[in-house]
Order: C-alpha cells, then sequence, then structure tokens
C-alpha cells in the first residue's frame, strides 16, 4: 500500500489526498509518498506518475541491503535502518529493518518493508517543525527519529534481560535463556544497523551540504550525537549481556560437574556391597558357608565398609558444591 501527504501551506497542518487523482489535483511541490511493502503494481504506478527509479525503490525492499547514499539523475536515495519490534510467543525482539528515502526538486517518496511507529508519527503531524517542501530536513528528522527509537529500545531490551537474569536466578528453565539469547542477537543487529547509519550520517553532510539551512547543520549535529550514544548504549548493553550469558552457561556446566560428580560417588558407593556380594555368590568355597548367620555377617561387613567409604569421601568434601 502507499498513501500521498502534503503540508497545507495555510495551516502547516499534514493532509493526505487521492493516489489515483494525483497528476490532475495536486500539482504543487512538496508530495510526500509513503509505500508499505508495496506491490510491483503500486511501484509501476509511482515510478510511472513521478518517475522514481524503481530499482531505488526495490532496494529499500531488500532486508539485506546495506545502509548506503546514492543519486541517479536528480533523485537523491538515502538508505537507512530503523528498529522494529517482532511479537514471538510468549515475548517480544527486536530487528532492524531499511527505510529508503528518495526525493527531487518536487517530491519526497519513502519506502519500507512494515509499517513503523517513526513514519506514523509523521503523517499524523505529531512531529514538530515537520514540513514536506524542506525535504533535506525531513530526512534528517527521520534519521533523528530512528536513532532515537533505537535508544528507546535499547533501554527495553536492558529492563528485558534484567527481568530475564532475576527468573533465571529462581530458576534455570530453556525458555528464559532463549529469550537472553534473542536479546543478544538484536544488540548484535542493532549494533551494526547503528554503525551502517554512521558512516550515511556523516556522508550526508558532504553530499547535501549546500542544502541545508542553520537549522538543519544543528539538527545534523544532534543526529550524530544520538546516533553515537546509540552505538555506545548498545556497545555496554552487549558487553554486559554477554558477560551475563556466559556466567549463567558457566553456572550450568558447574551444576551439571556435581551432578555427575555425586551420580559417581553414589555410583562408587553403591559398587561395595554388590562387589561383596558377587564374590560370595560364585561357586567356590568362602567364609561363613556354613554358619546359619553367615547372610547377616556379610550384610553387616557390607554396610560397615560403605559407611566408611561414605564418611571418607564426606570429609573429602566430595559432595560439597564448588
Amino acid at each position: 500500500m502507499f498513501q500521498i501527504f502534503y503540508t497545507d501551506p495555510q495551516t502547516k497542518f499534514m493532509k493526505s489526498i487521492d493516489p489515483e487523482t494525483i497528476d490532475e489535483t495536486f500539482d504543487a511541490k512538496g508530495k510526500w509518498i509513503h509505500m508499505t511493502n508495496p506491490t510491483d503494481k503500486e511501484i509501476e504506478f509511482v515510478c510511472e506518475k513521478i518517475g522514481t527509479p524503481e530499482e531505488m525503490i526495490k532496494a529499500a525492499l531488500d532486508d539485506e541491503e546495506m545502509a548506503r547514499i546514492d543519486r541517479d539523475e536528480d533523485w537523491l536515495l538515502t538508505l537507512f535502518d530503523i528498529p522494529t519490534i517482532e511479537e514471538e510467543e510468549n515475548y517480544y525482539s527486536y530487528i532492524s529493518i531499511p527505510l529508503g528515502v528518495m526525493y527531487n526538486a518536487s517530491t519526497i517518496v519513502t519506502v519500507c518493508l512494515k509499517r513503523t511507529v517513526l513514519l506514523n508519527d509523521f503523517a499524523t503531524g505529531r512531529v514538530k517543525c515537520f514540513d514536506t517542501n524542506f525535504k533535506t530536513r525531513f530526512l534528517l528528522q527521520l534519521l533523528y527519529g530512528a536513532s532515537t527509537k533505537f535508544l528507546q529500545y535499547l533501554r527495553q531490551i536492558d529492563k528485558a534481560s534484567q527481568r530475564i537474569q532475576s527468573d533465571l536466578y529462581e530458576t534455570m528453565n530453556n525458555d528464559s535463556l532463549v529469550q537472553l539469547l534473542d536479546l543478544e542477537n538484536s544488540l548484535v543487529y542493532f549494533s551494526t544497523s547503528l554503525r551502517s547509519n554512521n558512516a550515511v550520517i556523516e556522508k550526508l553532510a558532504r553530499v547535501e551540504a549546500k542544502n541545508f539551512y542553520e537549522d538543519d547543520l544543528d539538527l545534523w549535529e544532534d543526529v550524530g550525537i544520538e546516533n553515537r550514544q546509540a552505538m555506545e548504549m548498545c556497545r555496554i548493553y552487549s558487553d554486559i549481556l554477554k558477560s551475563t550469558t556466559d556466567a549463567f552457561a558457566n553456572i550450568i556446566n558447574n551444576n551439571l560437574n556435581n551432578v555427575m560428580k555425586k551420580l559417581t560417588i553414589y555410583t562408587v558407593i553403591l559398587a561395595i556391597p554388590t562387589l561383596i556380594y558377587s564374590m560370595w555368590g560364585m561357586n567356590t568355597p568362602v567364609p561363613w558357608q556354613d554358619n546359619p548367620a553367615g547372610f547377616w555377617i556379610l550384610t553387616a561387613i557390607s554396610i560397615v565398609i560403605t559407611v566408611v567409604a561414605g564418611i571418607l569421601l564426606f570429609k573429602k568434601k566430595k559432595f560439597k558444591k564448588k
């Protein structure tokens, strides 16, 4: 699907227009066309109406596409990553997806695989000082919003990891460990995306410097600060989460070693009476075979030896957890 918006010159409020009548009813500059996982037919329609290069739109629909800036005649493509949430069975996971921003002298086109809160805020007029006529500023505002969302989701990841750690302290279960692993993977995706976005932000100042107003330059600096802060937070949280998972892995291995140690000791202790009874069960002459109390004597000997072996192992702290 796709929607078309423009900023009303009188009220400065966002308004939408009918995509089918774009050429007949809206010929002014400053159109914003937002495409969400468009079909091939919708892509052809937009390219035919406004002349956007088709390869630019399709590049933004490739979830493996790297962030970059590219120019094709009068169209400038800026591709960067934005964070999004995926709902699993019992929890949420975090990933990043590409967002493509293309514009020329009269039109802005944004393309994304999913509906996102970031673009919805612009479409509903929640972003202050947003005007579709200022295309470079719109791009910087999108980059700033993406960095802010990264910071917001990083805080959510940190809170989720703390909650999972509390659960793991009480009881070890596979579901919590899987959630912790997913959070660690999310931080890896975020870290990669933030580094790519940082390269785009730095290159943007060189490519579009002539189109920067004074306020745009200040906004570009704020975008860089927010993105670098998100990179640092992501690195810190990733290190903490990695240390946490390593610690829990060591705890699990230690618990397994303790269980195996106990099982080995129990096997050794139980092997003593088994050995004794096996020796007295052979078809050869053995002590007390004619004594009516021979069975009880043998049982007492087995019990004494087993208890002594258990006491010796206990004194050597073989039963203590390490």
